[in-house]
C-alpha cells in the first residue's frame, strides 16, 4: 500500500468523482482510476461504488477513508518535521474561512505568511453551510484550521481559541419607525422581516439562539450567504438585520440600535482538528495570526 493510493483514494472519496479527483490532483484520471483498483486489489476488498453517477463508497471504503487520512496527516507531519530542521517549511495548508471576516485582515495575514513561509502552499475553502459546515471538514481531515463563528458549546471533533468579537446591533432604514430608539428590547423584533445568513453561519446561530432564549418568533425573508452585503439590503427597504458592529461602523445610509435582553456576541474563532496535534505549517499561522487582531 502506498501513500499515493492512499491519496488518490482520499480525493475520489471527498469529491465523489475520479474527473473532480484528478483535476484536484493534477494527474490525468486513468493514473487514479488505475492506483484504486491496485489498492482494493491489495486490501480485496471493493471500496468504491461506481454503479451511480457520483462515486459512493463502499462499507470496506468507509472504514478505510478516516485511516487513510491519519496516514497522509502522518506523512505530512513527518516532511514538516524534516523540513524544520533544514530551516523552512514545506507543504500544503489547508484553511477554511468564512465569506467576510472583516475584523481581522486575513488577506495581510495570509500574505505575511507567505512571505515568511514562501515554500507553503496555502489552499482556502469555504462551505455553503457556514461555520458548521467547516466544522465537519476540519472534523473530516479535509482543513487543517478554520477560521469559524460558532456560538454556545464547542461542537464534537475540534478545538477552538477564540480571537475577537463583536456584539451584534439591530440596523434600520433611516426612515423605519424603530429609526429614533435609543435601543430596543428583542421582544419588540418578532414582527419584524429580517435578512440574514442560511442556519449553520455564526450570525445566524446568533440571533437564532437568542430568540428562542426571549421565545420570540422571528421571520427571516431573505437570506444571502455574504454578511458583508447585508446592510446593502437593509438601506433599500428589504428589511432589518442583525449584524456585528465592525460591519457597521460609519456606514451610511443605516441607522443602529442597541437591543436588549438578548444575548448578541457574534464570536470568531480559529479552529483544529480535536484528534491530532496542529502540523508546524499550521502553528505557524496560528502564532502569526495573534499580531493581526485587533487592538482591545
Amino acid at each position: 500500500m502506498e501513500l499515493r493510493q492512499l491519496e488518490y483514494f482520499v480525493a475520489v472519496a471527498e469529491e465523489q468523482h475520479f474527473t473532480r479527483a484528478a483535476a484536484r490532483l493534477h494527474v490525468v484520471q486513468s493514473a487514479v482510476s488505475a492506483a484504486i483498483k491496485t489498492l482494493e486489489r491489495e486490501l480485496g476488498a471493493p471500496l468504491l461504488d461506481r454503479n451511480a453517477k457520483r462515486v459512493h463508497l463502499t462499507d470496506a471504503g468507509l472504514a478505510l477513508l478516516p485511516r487513510a487520512r491519519v496516514a497522509l496527516d502522518a506523512a505530512r507531519d513527518a516532511r514538516d518535521a524534516v523540513a524544520e530542521v533544514r530551516g523552512g517549511l514545506r507543504g500544503t495548508l489547508r484553511i477554511g474561512t468564512l465569506t467576510s471576516i472583516r475584523v481581522i485582515d486575513l488577506p495581510a495575514l495570509l500574505g505575511e505568511y507567505h512571505r515568511r513561509h514562501p515554500g507553503v502552499l496555502l489552499q482556502t475553502a469555504v462551505s455553503p453551510m457556514g461555520s458548521r459546515g467547516l466544522v465537519a471538514m476540519l472534523a473530516e481531515h479535509r482543513l487543517d484550521l478554520a477560521f469559524v463563528s460558532v456560538p454556545g458549546p464547542r461542537p464534537a471533533g475540534v478545538h477552538l481559541v477564540e480571537l475577537a468579537s463583536s456584539v451584534m446591533d439591530l440596523a434600520v432604514p433611516p426612515d423605519h419607525p424603530l429609526a429614533g430608539r435609543a435601543a430596543v428590547p428583542i421582544e419588540e423584533l418578532g414582527g419584524l422581516d429580517f435578512i440574514d445568513l442560511p442556519a449553520g453561519y455564526g450570525n445566524r446561530d446568533v440571533a437564532d439562539r437568542a430568540f428562542a432564549a426571549a421565545s420570540v418568533r422571528r421571520h427571516v425573508t431573505i437570506e444571502i450567504t455574504d454578511i458583508g452585503t447585508s446592510a446593502d439590503y437593509v438601506r433599500n427597504g428589504l428589511g432589518v438585520a442583525l449584524l456585528p458592529r465592525f460591519l457597521l461602523t460609519g456606514g451610511k445610509g443605516l441607522v443602529t440600535i442597541p437591543v436588549t435582553g438578548a444575548d448578541l456576541r457574534w464570536p470568531l474563532s480559529l479552529a483544529v482538528p480535536a484528534d491530532r496535534p496542529p502540523g508546524a505549517a499550521a502553528r505557524a499561522l496560528i502564532s502569526l495570526t495573534a499580531d493581526f487582531l485587533p487592538v482591545s
